[in-house]
């Protein structure tokens, strides 16, 4: 949003809806990501809970490595699809190929594979499905007026996130129900193929050309620029690779000149990896408390049905951020909101991260989903408002890219430092420390717009 939307009035989720293009890409999006979640509950079940199996944090580390890093080095070249090729058949040929790597992932369970032929196959799986994601994230403005972004980026991301939560849902019950060797666990993960097959199915149902890359863009990728050599473009200067796609002639803000949006595409990225550099390092060690040190207490539950509760909490902050980040940015723009979030994210790991008991641990995944889910929204609707179409499936890509490497890291660094039983303070309070650095860069980053940056 530009300070000029802010007299805007919201549509709200029922008139958004009711645009059938809208209506059309969100119940895609839906369905790719109740696939989404089913296989990664699934996986992890296989993997992480699974009676026959073993997992150490270095093993973890390695899998979040095999899984993430591959299509990170590949993505940005990918990511040049979107933009060169009609995204309607981009997306229906994604989702076919995911639903095919899904079943040669579930095969490879049930044949008790291990180390790197499952994660190779899970790999295809993942590196489609963030690949869809970025196709999906680029052709949202095509279906909504740009005015709206950020509120139909809640809906779409809140939707989303909720529905990746029920297929995990879904993934436990067939868990307690097929088993949770590896039989068990093949079959469960195999059922996430019909996500994969019913998004194809209504990606279909676009017209061709409906979801861009626009004519005119098309036309300028064609001459085989990676980013158009455009004069508005070295305004950019060298904030970041992905901000000389900007374009300025297109930009919803006409008064501020190219290094401005830049920045603001800068700023909403460097909050949004913070916060993912602390999420990582708290996943190990809530994965290895669920595993190795927790035991049911009350209502709150240990191992994977833990995990179910925290991703069920996650899930509620989620569906909290989409209810509240439009108009929490109308009321005080988007460098505050960002900066709050931050702030929340930071004071969860301290107060209810850092006593390291069940209950805490669940109940810290609301408030730390929310803020993470706040902080994307806005990075999603300032890549999607200040890029031009031409360029809109590479940046999105090279953001993937960014948000997965970050995210190995943590990891990585996390296992490397971790307790077995995951016990380890340290970590949480990095993890805490890590947040407030990321808001410093913000904020320094949005300081020439102000606090009215939107």
């Amino acid at each position: 949003m530009t300070s000029a939307d802010a007299g805007v009035r919201h549509l709200g989720a029922r008139r958004l809806l009711a645009a059938p293009g809208f209506r059309r890409l969100l119940a895609t999006r839906l369905a790719a990501q109740w696939g989404d979640g089913l296989f990664q509950a699934g996986l992890a079940g296989a993997v992480l809970f699974n009676p026959e199996r073993e997992a150490e944090p270095g093993a973890i580390a390695a899998g979040f490595a095999v899984l993430l890093l591959p299509y990170s080095v590949l993505g940005p070249f990918a990511g040049a699809l979107l933009d060169r090729w009609d995204r309607r058949r981009v997306l229906v040929t994604a989702a076919l190929l995911r639903a095919l790597f899904v079943l040669l992932t579930a095969s490879a369970v049930g044949a008790g594979l291990a180390g790197v032929p499952l994660f190779v196959a899970a790999l295809l799986v993942t590196g489609v499905s963030r690949f869809t994601g970025s196709g999906l994230s680029a052709s949202l403005p095509h279906v909504v007026p740009r005015a709206h972004l950020v509120e139909a980026n809640a809906v779409a991301t809140t939707a989303g996130s909720v529905t990746a939560v029920l297929g995990a849902a879904t993934a436990v019950l067939l868990r307690e129900a097929l088993g949770a060797g590896d039989g068990g666990s093949a079959w469960t993960t195999a059922v996430a193929a019909t996500g994969s097959l019913l998004a194809a199915l209504l990606a279909a149902g676009f017209a061709r050309g409906a979801l861009g890359p626009d004519p005119a863009c098309g036309a300028v990728v064609a001459r085989r620029t990676f980013f158009p050599a455009r004069d508005q473009a070295s305004a950019c200067g060298n904030v970041t690779p992905a901000c000389g796609a900007v374009v300025a002639r297109r930009t919803p803000f006409p008064a501020r000149d190219q290094a401005s949006a830049c920045k603001n595409v800068t700023a909403a990225l460097v909050a949004l990896l913070a916060h993912r550099m602390a999420f990582g390092m708290s996943l190990v060690v809530t994965l290895l408390l669920m595993r190795n040190s927790f035991t049911d207490q009350g209502p709150f539950r240990a191992g994977l049905a833990g995990l179910g509760q925290v991703a069920a909490c996650g899930g509620a902050g989620v569906l909290l951020a989409g209810l509240v980040t439009d108009r929490l940015v109308g009321a005080f723009g988007r460098t505050r909101v960002v900066l709050g979030a931050l702030g929340l994210a930071a004071l969860t790991q301290l107060g209810l991260g850092l006593p390291m008991l069940l209950p805490t641990v669940i109940a810290a995944a609301l408030p730390l989903t929310f803020a993470g889910q706040v902080v994307k929204l806005c990075a999603d609707a300032a890549v999607q408002a200040e890029v031009g179409d031409e360029v809109r499936g590479r940046v999105f890509a090279l953001y993937d890219t960014l948000f997965n490497v970050t995210q190995v890291v943590a990891v990585s660094v996390a296992a490397a430092l971790v307790a077995p039983d995951g016990r380890s303070p340290g970590l949480v309070l990095a993890a805490a420390l890590v947040l407030p650095i990321g808001a410093l860069g913000h904020l320094l980053l949005t300081r020439p717009g102000g606090g009215s940056a939107r």
